[in-house]
């Protein structure tokens, strides 16, 4: 089996590099090969630079670029379409999320119990960075309201780590080029027939503004239109 890892990138000189570094070094069980894609978003800093050090040094990594900025939808769209794997994930390029929690959410899919793998920072005992209330309850405002439209029982429906089989991701058409790509593809899966969905619990070691966090509340208002948009009337 070959997965492939979708990583969006914009702006990440200070975190790409040891993304790629974690990325490589998963124990992935045996008989399962990994594609790296990286989509650099077009970063304005040194992002193009590092990244174009990686592929010389890792011929093997895929190195996409966007001449202009579009958006992590997008960045994805663009990631899946070029995928050669039997399964799909999406990798921030930020840290937030551990790839060595990769077999983990492979594991149902490798099972054959799931065709749709969701991680949740809200269950297990995985270790969380504490940060923002308010992001914390809109999070679960949304996840709540994404349920009732598409009768899923999630608990984290704006995770970045979501998993596909390859078959499932081909079914789907991204519209989102933004950050409402999370409730869009929630209530695209929702609406496939027969479609397994499992979700695994994961650690979250989440940034600050500061330290380069991007979503703000727009992407909020955004992704309640998404919900109701791809939830409601498609």
């Amino acid at each position: 089996m070959k997965l492939t890892i979708v990583m969006p990138v914009f702006n990440e000189e200070r975190t790409l590099r040891q993304s790629v570094d974690r990325v490589r070094s998963v124990r992935m069980p045996e008989g399962v090969l990994i594609e790296l894609i990286l989509v650099d978003d077009c970063s304005t800093d040194a992002t193009p630079r590092i990244l174009e050090e990686i592929a010389r040094e890792h011929p093997t990594i895929r190195c996409l670029r966007h001449t202009t900025n579009r958006g992590k939808g997008a960045a994805l769209r663009t990631g899946f379409a070029a995928a050669t794997g039997g399964c799909v994930v999406v990798q921030d390029a930020d840290l937030e999320y551990d790839p060595a929690e990769l077999p983990k959410l492979l594991k149902p899919i490798m099972d054959n119990a799931a065709d749709v793998v969701f991680g949740s920072r809200f269950i297990g005992g995985e270790s969380h960075r504490v940060l923002y209330f308010w992001h914390s309850v809109g999070n679960k405002f949304l996840t709540l309201l994404s349920n009732m439209v598409t009768n899923l029982n999630l608990t984290d429906m704006e995770v970045c780590y979501k998993m596909f089989r390859k078959s499932v991701l081909d079914q789907i058409t991204i519209e989102e080029d933004r950050f409402g790509f999370e409730p869009e593809i929630t209530a695209k899966v929702a609406k496939l027939r027969g479609v397994r969905v499992f979700e695994v619990g994961i650690s979250y070691s989440g940034r600050t503004y500061e330290e380069g966090k991007k979503i703000t509340w727009r992407d909020g208002v955004r992704a309640l239109v998404c919900i109701l948009k791809y939830g409601l009337l498609r």
